[in-house]
């Protein structure tokens, strides 16, 4: 008989862990799942942390609570610091202490965005935002403080769920009859439901190979690509104006490139990886139906 594998999802409540969530009956039943959010358990209080991985005998955490403002990160850069860094070094602790094996959700913005070609995982870090520093203090103090661990960067980060820019879109293509996006910013974007069903496939195949790794979709696009697709598979008439990142200035910088190259996950998962405008029509697909 087959052991059953307990996960734990921290911020099960956020968008990743409402995709996850949204595909755990396809899972078979050797993988339980327990769903928690900031008010179950509050990563920043390391106590907190080891009582309820310490009673609970977890085989894996999937962290997916994470300060996300990006913009708003400069002002709050003690709570940013506090939740991707401190948060993050609790769970580290406490996952290697009750030998626990985290998967830890992190991100693009660990780069510059000085390159003109993919970034390996071996790349230099070099966030130019304050939410980009934070989440490279949370890898680090990961590397620092166990073995067993997956550090899953990835970028762009949208689906049917929570606050992202596919929706952002939707909304705003409702609103108005003409937007302004940038670009001169490529990347990729990724379906959060197709992550989710990675960081399932890594724990159902009991990989072993830890360490760090790069996912997105398949594909790259500006801002101004990624926009473009969604009203057009939406079947919203925008008049959609391309314009450069100076034209719209933020709070916070954001890499210009951060394509980051894949064929790590692809070998060690024996993945095939969706183009973005493929999981782009699921995902409209999906938020189609739960408007329904």
């Amino acid at each position: 008989m087959q052991a059953i594998k307990k996960v734990l999802i921290t911020g099960g409540s956020g968008q990743l862990g409402t995709a996850i969530k949204s595909i755990v009956h396809t899972v078979n039943d050797s993988i339980q799942f327990k769903f928690t959010d900031s008010d179950d358990l509050d990563i920043t209080n390391y106590e907190s942390v080891w009582d309820f991985l310490n009673q609970k005998n977890f085989d894996y955490c999937i962290n997916c609570a994470a300060y996300t403002h990006v913009d708003k990160a400069g002002d709050d850069s003690d709570l940013a610091l506090l939740i991707n860094e401190e948060g993050v070094k609790n769970l580290a602790q406490a996952c290697h202490k009750t030998e626990t094996v985290l998967l830890h959700i992190s991100t693009d913005f660990v780069f510059d965005g000085q390159q003109n070609v993919p970034y390996l995982e071996t790349d230099r870090a070099n966030p130019v935002s304050i939410y980009g520093h934070s989440k490279f203090k949370g890898e680090q103090q990961i590397v620092r403080n166990m073995e067993r661990y997956f550090i899953i960067r990835t970028s762009w980060l949208y689906s049917a769920y929570g606050h992202n820019f596919f929706k952002s879109m939707l909304k705003y293509g409702a609103e108005r009859n003409q937007l302004s996006v940038v670009f001169d910013q490529v990347g990729t974007p990724t379906s959060a439901h197709d992550l989710a069903a990675v960081l399932i496939k890594m724990i159902s195949k009991g990989v072993k190979d830890y360490g760090i790794y790069h996912y997105s979709n398949e594909g790259v696009a500006s801002w101004y690509d990624f926009a473009s697709a969604i009203f057009e598979i939406n079947d919203i008439s925008v008049n959609l104006r391309p314009i450069r990142s100076k034209e719209y200035p933020l709070p916070a910088e954001r890499p210009a490139y951060s394509v980051m190259d894949k064929s790590k996950i692809k070998k060690v998962l024996g993945l095939d990886i969706p183009h973005w405008t493929s999981s782009l029509v699921e995902v409209s697909n999906v938020f189609k139906k739960e408007r329904e």
